[in-house]
């Protein structure tokens, strides 16, 4: 048994069908379709003290939780069997639990909505049951009307900028030039005294959850894309673009228990001998073998 469904947006009719694949007939007691959505909020330690990793998991957020009864009791035929539905998940005037975000799979954040399909059929028999995830996008309402003009980054990255001293072997590292509009871009290497192992441009996501009166954020590592591997000729322009995973990205949220933002760094990895003692880092912690520059990252969806 699985579930089909489409959804355009919330105050439109959510249209989809049941598809169930018998080899014998089955009599049931009702079958009725589930929507639940809902915002799961837990604290994994990082930035968190010993009382809220103690707590763990906050109390989750319901945006959405509504039934329906899709076929009333009777009898399934074998073979496969085609039950179409329709739902409305937010009636015009309707105040719902929550605001309908959109699906987010994040570390301490996670926004799902779940259609769930229940095939009763009384003490005797094992009640069938089937969950598929539904992917869902902002509401046309809550996007903006007009494109919003990405805006353009433009900074160097220098020993100057960086907020720990590179190694001695290059303090004549003289101008990184990088250009970059929303996660399409580019790069310039003007000069380096030293050899450049790799150039790479990391996607983070920054998850705060309100925990009492504390607010606990941890940021993460979502993606990491190699624009350069091994040294770069100098003035030669690099061209930056990042594709982003659907799942772990959405528009960033700023929502009261809870707020979803993003961050893109450009890492600039260097030949030395303590990058070869150190081969996993996290690229999120400045090294002396490392030259990196991080941005704010505001996503937003348009019509």
């Amino acid at each position: 048994m699985f579930i089909i469904a489409l959804i355009n947006q919330f105050q439109e009719p959510v249209e989809g069908k049941i598809v169930i694949n018998s080899p014998s007939s089955i009599s049931h007691h009702g079958i009725r379709l589930s929507v639940t959505g809902s915002v799961s909020l837990q604290v994994r330690g990082g930035s968190a003290g010993v009382i809220e990793s103690f707590y763990g998991v906050v109390k989750p957020i319901t945006i959405v939780n509504k039934s329906i009864e899709v076929k009333p009791p009777g009898k399934i035929g074998s073979g496969t069997t085609e039950l179409p539905f329709t739902m409305v998940l937010k009636q015009i005037g309707e105040k719902s639990l929550g605001r309908f975000y959109e699906t987010f799979h994040g570390t301490d954040v996670s926004i799902q909505y779940l259609f769930t399909v229940d095939i009763a059929r009384g003490y005797l028999y094992k009640s069938l049951s089937a969950t598929t995830e539904v992917i869902v996008e902002s509401d046309k309402a809550d996007v903006l009307e007009r494109p919003v003009s990405p805006e353009m980054a433009i900074f160097y990255i220098t020993q100057d900028t960086q907020r720990h001293p590179l190694l001695p072997e290059i303090k004549r590292l003289s101008i990184l030039f990088v250009q970059l509009l929303m996660l399409n871009g580019e790069l310039t290497v003007e000069t380096s005294a030293v050899p450049i192992s790799s150039i790479d441009i990391h996607l983070l996501r920054v998850e705060s959850v309100l925990v009492g009166e504390k607010i606990v954020t941890e940021t993460s590592l979502i993606q990491t894309t190699q624009i350069a591997d091994g040294d770069v000729c100098r003035n030669l322009t690099l061209p930056i673009y990042v594709i982003l995973p659907r799942l772990l990205t959405c528009p960033s949220v700023f929502a009261g228990p809870f707020s979803i933002e993003f961050k893109v760094s450009i890492v600039i990895s260097f030949q030395s001998e303590l990058s070869k003692l150190h081969k996993k880092s996290d690229p999120r912690t400045p090294r002396l073998w490392l030259a990196m520059e991080t941005l704010p990252l505001e996503l937003v969806r348009t019509r």
